[in-house]
């Protein structure tokens, strides 16, 4: 079958808003080339070290968001519908770049591959590292390895919000600890905890297709003991308290969940939340103060924020 690829110039701060668009026009799936999202080897071991530092150099300044539409004569005037709409996020984005589209056709196996010339293997802390199922890597003594496969929908870790809390997991686990991963994507975060010593992590998400990614990648990577992926949202039929939970969704969710979510986690228990762009960061953390957090500490990259905050009572 033959697409359509619609290429978006726009900016770090609209490549969302753009995405959204384009996945609510029926997009079959969206990709954002941004280099922000993608490890500086200029930064200390440890913070987002890249193991191909050739990569940046090969991307674009302009931040792209690619999305993909089945050839259909109708595709022209949906391509000006979009067109259209694209143009009123100047109206809601400080920043939104050019907005302007590109298009091309490619085959099947075209779009579902683009983006993975984009994600290479990089540590995202001292000794966790993130590969991609496909490439190869040398670890280090001591490096712990995730091997992921996210498919065009869910995590790879290269975002900032992902590559933050797997920072923190890494320096707060402590063997044994069980753990929570709410909206768990690909299933990066709870491999990331299980291979950092977790005893046991509950992965859950209310979207099946992320729910069967995620099981694959825990198999993947040989801690299905360790692991139980479950569909579903947190509040609902779940009974586990953990040690630790992690959740990086948007800030609307975390707002609203902050309060409820604390039943889950045991007294001098962690909440990583992330997922925040920094403008509702001050929204996010009044938020978890009200709900009787205290913030242990706040994390930004890029135009990104996450808390790491603890329950006291």
């Amino acid at each position: 079958m033959d697409y359509a690829e619609l290429i978006v110039h726009t900016t770090t701060a609209g490549s969302d808003a753009v995405s959204d668009v384009l996945m609510e026009a029926g997009a079959s799936g969206t990709m954002i080339e941004d280099k922000a999202d993608i490890p500086d080897p200029s930064k200390p071991h440890g913070v987002w070290e890249i193991i191909d530092p050739k990569l940046l150099d090969s991307m674009p300044e302009d931040v792209l968001v690619h999305a993909w539409f089945e050839e259909n004569p109708s595709l022209p005037s949906l391509i000006e519908n979009i067109t259209g709409r694209l143009s009123t996020l100047h109206e809601t984005v400080s920043d939104a770049g050019s907005l302007r589209v590109e298009t091309r056709s490619v085959n099947d196996k075209s779009w579902a591959d683009v983006w993975k010339k984009y994600f290479k293997p990089f540590y995202a802390g001292q000794h966790l590292v993130v590969k991609p199922t496909w490439e190869p890597f040398d670890p280090k003594p001591g490096d712990k390895v995730i091997e992921i496969d996210p498919g065009m929908a869910f995590g790879s870790g290269t975002h900032e919000t992902t590559g933050m809390c797997l920072s923190i997991l890494e320096e707060n686990i402590r063997g044994g600890d069980e753990i929570i991963d709410v909206g768990t994507g690909s299933g990066i975060l709870a491999i990331g905890a299980a291979l950092l010593g977790a005893g046991h992590v509950l992965a859950v998400d209310i979207d099946p297709d992320a729910v069967k990614v995620a099981a694959e990648n825990v198999v993947n990577n040989h801690v299905q003991d360790i692991i139980t992926v479950q569909q579903g949202n947190l509040l609902e039929k779940v009974d586990a308290v953990c040690d630790i939970c992690v959740a990086n969704i948007i800030s609307d969710v975390i707002i609203s969940f902050a309060a409820p979510l604390m039943s889950h986690i045991r007294p001098g228990g962690l909440f990583i939340c992330s997922g925040i762009v920094s403008l509702r960061g001050d929204e996010v953390a009044q938020a978890l103060l009200d709900a009787g957090y205290e913030i242990l500490q706040k994390y930004t990259r890029g135009e990104w924020t996450a808390f790491l905050s603890r329950r006291n009572a």
